[in-house]
């Protein structure tokens, strides 16, 4: 970021939008805009700002599993096997296997 370039007033702005649009096309880098002085608002290329989310997404992506890893480093959590036993329980969901026992013990039943 240029400071000279890339920090403008909202006036500025607002008299030359052009060629601040074509100035963030070109360069990929978002415009700082002031009010009295102060930075305001920051306004950037759509192309830059999707770019800018995936890779935020990305990050937080990785902190999570930064944060399950430490975790199971502390021992901490539980075997997947038993969180999903406990999940399907607390939701009312069968697997494959409990729905075919079901089955299997619903028509010993009616024989």
């Amino acid at each position: 970021m240029k400071l000279t370039r890339d920090i403008q007033s909202l006036s500025e702005f607002k008299r030359n939008t052009t060629k601040f649009l074509k100035q963030m096309q070109r360069t990929k880098e978002p415009v700082v805009l002031t009010v009295n002085g102060k930075a305001t608002l920051v306004v950037q290329d759509a192309e830059s700002y999707e770019e800018l989310m995936a890779m935020k997404d990305r990050m937080e992506t990785i902190a999570g599993i930064k944060r399950g890893l430490d975790s199971m480093k502390r021992g901490e959590g539980q075997p997947l096997e038993e969180f999903a036993a406990e999940f399907r329980q607390k939701h009312g969901f069968t697997t494959d296997e409990e729905e075919n026992n079901e089955i299997s013990s619903s028509s010993r039943k009616a024989s």
